[in-house]
């Protein structure tokens, strides 16, 4: 148990190392040179574009079914003044940020990890490095930022569109209600929420990018494609990622509620 848990600090603490390693990427002038602006470019634009229309859709279909369902049950117990809120609460502050980044992190983040990883072990990594080529800017760093891209633009639309289902659903195709759904948002989303909600938004983000992407750089450097060490290493990677995202769920469940 002891060399478990010393396995866990090493791996958290390599995850802070590549996270300060791709911020002091961003600040750098040669990360944004034109070979390496097409692979961030391309990244973000595959990372993105299939994963939006699929995740709308989703979300849109979920959104329809909860809504009517939360309605439905305020208004059978006499409490319809606050279907609006708990639509609003459980969907947009709670659900959607979280279902994006388990939607990317399965979708797009995990699965670039394990490329990364099996481009080690081809050595094509190495390749790149005896070409003058910087593997971290080219291949790490362009997915590390669509990650993050993704998930931010996944849960921005996602909302958009949940509030105006919400608005739809109960109100219909109406705007005298306009008024009075926009004062009843703005009262959820004061600036303690708001602040809460965009910080657990970026933790989320930041958490699917850089955990698969931290694996891959160090936790594979000893292992060989198709081992069973690997293997370990790349489940050890998705049991961190999936920790590290409740711990965030829950740290923002106390601060929005307690």
């Amino acid at each position: 148990m002891g060399r478990a848990m010393l396995r866990w600090l090493i791996g958290g603490w390599r995850i802070v190392l590549f996270g300060m390693l791709v911020l002091s990427l961003s600040f750098s002038p040669a990360t944004y040179q034109r070979d390496n602006r097409h692979a961030i470019a391309y990244q973000i634009v595959l990372g993105t574009t299939a994963n939006l229309v699929w995740f709308s859709v989703l979300t849109a279909l979920a959104s329809l079914i909860l809504i009517r369902i939360v309605v439905v049950t305020a208004l059978s117990y006499g409490l319809s003044k606050y279907a609006l809120e708990m639509v609003v609460r459980v969907l947009v502050l709670e659900l959607i940020p979280l279902t994006a980044a388990l939607f990317v992190a399965l979708r797009r983040t995990l699965p670039d990890g394990v490329e990364l990883a099996e481009m080690r072990a081809r050595g094509e990594l190495e390749s790149l490095q005896r070409q003058g080529i910087d593997p971290i800017r080219r291949e790490f760093f362009p997915r590390a930022v669509a990650g993050v891209f993704s998930v931010l633009m996944l849960a921005a639309v996602s909302c958009v569109l949940s509030l105006i289902l919400a608005y739809l659903s109960i109100y219909g195709f109406t705007h005298w209600a306009l008024a009075g759904y926009t004062r009843v948002v703005g009262q959820i989303f004061n600036p303690a929420v708001s602040m809460i909600f965009l910080l657990k938004t970026l933790f989320f983000s930041l958490a699917v990018s850089l955990i698969p992407m931290a694996s891959s750089l160090y936790d594979t450097r000893s292992t060989q494609l198709h081992s069973r060490s690997k293997a370990a290493n790349e489940l050890a990677a998705m049991v961190r990622l999936f920790f590290v995202i409740l711990l965030i769920e829950i740290a923002s469940l106390m601060g929005n509620y307690y």
